[in-house]
């Protein structure tokens, strides 16, 4: 059984997804997979270089994930040229990672499928829940300026480009509130991941 976990940007889904883990659940990052699919070497980051010039490279050799989103940001036919490389990529090791969690006995029957575009692509056709972490606009606004270096100002654009809050809402199996303290956030996680437990095996 595959759970789709998502949220908007400053929802809480790494909070989630870490207490996931700490019940020794499999968790799937899709960013992280698709971090790993550009990485130093790889025919996508040829691909990249190629298509929109070395500016796009850290002096490193690696991706520049920001100038990269800024390029395609408000250009959108360079965000399909982007999307239609990667997504086959990112899609087909999703696929693998997920099959080879999915072969492990230690994870209670179910594994997690985290992605901030689960719903925007075609990954939630990948499972069989969905899961939305839910915080106001205001409260992603200012977890997200804690965490990360944008401004509010980016952090409103990004919250803008995302599925709108309530359409999220509408297609999740289950709603983790996340507009109170972690511990609150903790017991709720620990109540859904009993009832996916006996989702997945009945016996449990």
């Amino acid at each position: 059984m595959i759970v789709g976990l998502t949220g908007g940007i400053g929802s809480g889904k790494s909070a989630v997804s870490g207490y996931f883990k700490d019940l020794a659940v499999a968790v799937i990052d899709a960013d992280q997979v698709a971090r790993d699919v550009v990485v130093v070497g790889s025919p996508a980051l040829a691909s990249i270089e190629a298509h929109f010039g070395s500016q796009i490279l850290l002096e490193g050799g690696g991706l520049d994930r920001a100038a990269l989103r800024q390029r395609i940001f408000s250009d959108a036919p360079q965000k399909r040229w982007l999307e239609q490389l990667l997504h086959p990529l990112i899609g087909a090791a999703i696929d693998a990672q997920l099959t080879a969690a999915l072969a492990q006995k230690d994870h209670c029957g179910y594994v997690v499928l985290e992605s901030p575009l689960l719903l925007e692509t075609q990954q939630h056709a990948k499972t069989d829940y969905i899961v939305v972490v839910d915080a106001t606009e205001a409260q992603q606004l200012e977890r997200a300026g804690r965490r990360d270096t944008n401004t509010a100002e980016q952090i409103s654009a990004i919250i803008a480009s995302q599925m709108p809050r309530q359409q999220r809402l509408d297609q999740a199996q289950w709603v983790l509130n996340n507009q109170h303290d972690q511990a609150h956030l903790h017991q709720q996680v620990l109540t859904l991941h009993q009832h996916l437990c006996q989702l997945a095996d009945p016996k449990t």
